[in-house]
């Protein structure tokens, strides 16, 4: 399991290893170097990596700020794919992602690392 051990503006830090760049944190993988198609929104195509796995919940951290958008098109079409969409910013995001992680939940997170 995939816990992250940090966060602040620009960092993380995952099982011991840093990352300074937006990435999907999977239970059992990272995908690093994430970057979205319309940079600040996210889009279903951003998220074609989850069309293979199972999860309960996407935790998407929309930066320190909260800059990053996520349209309500996105949240409707991974309702109906029964994924539960939590979206705080970063620092908050994290949290709530290690918490459902500790839980046992199927969770996946989605970073996006800086403003």
């Amino acid at each position: 399991m995939n816990l992250i051990e940090n966060y602040r503006f620009g960092k993380i830090v995952i099982n011991g290893q840093k990352y300074n760049r937006d990435l999907i944190v999977f239970p059992e993988e990272i995908k690093t170097n994430w970057w979205r198609k319309d940079g600040h929104s996210l889009c279903l195509e951003d998220l074609t990596v989850l069309d293979d796995i199972k999860t309960d919940y996407l935790v998407v951290g929309i930066g320190s700020a909260g800059v990053m958008k996520v349209p309500s098109d996105v949240l409707q079409n991974l309702s109906q794919k029964d994924i539960e969409v939590i979206v705080l910013k970063t620092p908050e995001a994290v949290e709530e992602y290690n918490r459902l992680a500790k839980e046992g939940k199927q969770v996946v997170g989605a970073f996006h690392l800086t403003c």
